[in-house]
């Protein structure tokens, strides 16, 4: 998904002659390589996404999935923040580390060890994640008395329908509408939404855990990060996909 759209809203038109884009990364990576970058970028969108695809449907996936991390890996060239790319490094090294990625669409039946190092990674990461990530609200004032929520929803609320892409955030009309004003009693709101999170974050994956709570778990963190992803849906759909998708190695 992250691959397809990067296809759209002006990905396919980075790097070309006189954008900005190539002219920072001129700046940033020098001349001779900048040209080289722009060359191949195009080509690799397409071999990436095609990549993608074939992982999807486990067509010589240790293959594909090579292909994928060196796509997703020229991100760090030119994007500003790419923690997304970092974690999708991160667990497709994981994945890189099973013994078995399958064989095509046919199911396989029956339980096997040729994953577990994998899955036992995959858990590590998503649990170091939550916690860090909840570690890092609880110690932001700004976060945890709700004022950031409320601030960045307020900001929305005037400047959403100058927003230069559709899609851009998927905020339903009815929450900014009536917590966009920066009262009191949208601050209080937001506080009560910061503190469920920070205590989201930090029981979710003790709960996925165990097969009694899992249920629970997973249709909390599925609701939490479609939140999330409303906020802001190209940013975060890499990272809450990814998230979401290591919760199958905790029910293995």
């Amino acid at each position: 998904m992250r691959f397809a759209l990067s296809l759209g809203q002006g990905g396919w038109d980075r790097f070309v002659p006189g954008s900005l884009s190539l002219h920072l990364a001129e700046q940033r990576l020098g001349p001779v390589t900048a040209r080289l970058l722009a060359r191949a970028y195009r080509p690799a969108l397409l071999a990436r996404t095609l990549a993608a695809l074939a992982l999807a449907a486990g067509l010589l996936p240790r293959l594909a999935l090579l292909l994928v991390l060196a796509g997703a890996a020229m991100e760090l060239l030119y994007l500003k923040s790419p923690n997304a790319i970092r974690y999708t490094l991160l667990t497709g090294a994981c994945l890189l580390l099973a013994g078995d990625l399958g064989h095509g669409l046919a199911p396989e039946h029956g339980s096997s060890t040729a994953n577990t190092w994998g899955q036992c990674l995959l858990v590590l990461i998503t649990v170091d994640i939550y916690w860090n990530s909840a570690w890092h609200k609880c110690r932001s004032v700004q976060f945890r008395t709700g004022l950031y929520l409320a601030q960045w929803m307020h900001v929305y609320a005037q400047v959403h329908h100058q927003l230069p892409y559709r899609r851009q955030h998927a905020i339903p009309a009815l929450v900014w509408r009536h917590t966009g004003n920066l009262t009191g009693r949208d601050i209080r709101f937001w506080r009560t939404i910061a503190i469920t999170v920070i205590a989201a974050e930090i029981a979710l994956p003790p709960a996925l855990l165990f097969s009694q709570t899992m249920p629970y778990a997973v249709a909390a963190g599925i609701a939490m990060h479609i939140a999330f992803t409303c906020l802001k849906p190209r940013q975060l759909v890499t990272f809450s996909g990814l998230t979401l998708g290591t919760y199958l190695a905790f029910a293995a």
